[in-house]
């Protein structure tokens, strides 16, 4: 599996990147909730234009988080590629093994590309976007109880 090199600056002002960013991120349950919303009509009829298969990219980070770029380590991704009956091409990159889910993904990016689902899949992206974002606060609730203040321990070592 070959990547390309995305910063996230190039990504920002971009809709698409945006929406497949959403989805490579989105909980496997959620995802699962997601796409049963956004087809209650019916799935779209579709091909594996590249059934999911699973495969390590290379995962890269910056020093300081700004500075020059190092390979960090591999991780596992599945990737997907699917296309309606109308025409239009969904694909999915996703970190860790869940064939299912990447497939989903895929074809909830075509969706979002297409007239006739374009609404269904925008408010499963919302659904999924929400998710997100209350997971990501809780997180940061739970790992904040566990945050050391370093600087009150020195000080209250230097005043005995």
């Amino acid at each position: 599996m070959q990547a390309q090199n995305v910063d996230r600056d190039e990504a920002a002002g971009n809709p698409r990147a945006e929406w497949l960013a959403i989805l490579g991120k989105a909980r496997p349950d959620a995802l699962r909730r997601a796409f049963a919303q956004a087809t209650a009509a019916g799935v779209p009829k579709h091909t594996l234009l590249r059934a999911p298969e699973i495969g390590l990219v290379m995962t890269r980070g910056r020093v300081g988080g700004r500075g020059d770029r190092f390979n960090f380590g591999e991780v596992t991704a599945t990737r997907c590629v699917v296309q309606l009956e109308s025409g239009e091409v969904g694909l999915s990159y996703r970190m860790g093994r869940d064939k299912e889910a990447a497939e989903l993904a895929a074809i909830l990016d075509a969706m979002r590309q297409s007239e006739g689902w374009e609404a269904a899949a925008r408010v499963a992206l919302v659904a999924l976007a929400d998710d997100h974002q209350r997971q990501a606060a809780l997180d940061a609730r739970r790992s904040g109880a566990t945050k050391v203040q370093f600087f009150t321990m020195t000080r209250s070592r230097e005043q005995k």
